[in-house]
């Protein structure tokens, strides 16, 4: 079993840049599909990123598309979520999530494929 800590949000304006992070302890994240999620309240939560486990394929949410980016420390067991020239519409809870690979080199966007969720992580984009 993968714990998933987040870190790195924040109050930023819009246009700013922020780096998240999702460090995970008990297993390696190379043996995961990992993906990126923000929930806003009431709403439903969202895709944002996501990565096969072998690095091989990324995907991302049309909104965040080339403003985005999805990577992974191996040495640290970290994942990341560069977002640069952020918008207020960015604002939400960011969480990180792991999907065992069990040999299938693909990606998910939905939540319900992902079985491990960190805590999540505030950003507030201002205006």
């Amino acid at each position: 079993q993968v714990q998933l800590v987040e870190s790195g949000g924040g109050l930023v304006q819009a246009g700013g840049s922020l780096r998240l992070s999702c460090t995970a302890s008990g297993r390696t994240l190379s043996d995961y599909a990992m993906g990126w999620f923000r929930q806003v309240p009431g709403k439903e939560r969202e895709f944002v990123a996501a990565m096969t486990w072998s690095l091989r394929s990324t995907g991302y949410a049309d909104s965040v598309k080339g403003r985005f980016t999805i990577s992974r420390d191996n040495y640290k067991n970290t994942i990341y979520l560069q977002m640069n020239s952020l918008k207020p519409e960015d604002t939400a809870v960011y969480y990180c999530a792991a999907r065992g690979a069990y040999g299938s080199d693909t990606y998910y966007s939905t939540p319900r494929e992902y079985s491990y969720w960190g805590q999540g992580t505030q950003v507030t984009v201002s205006s």
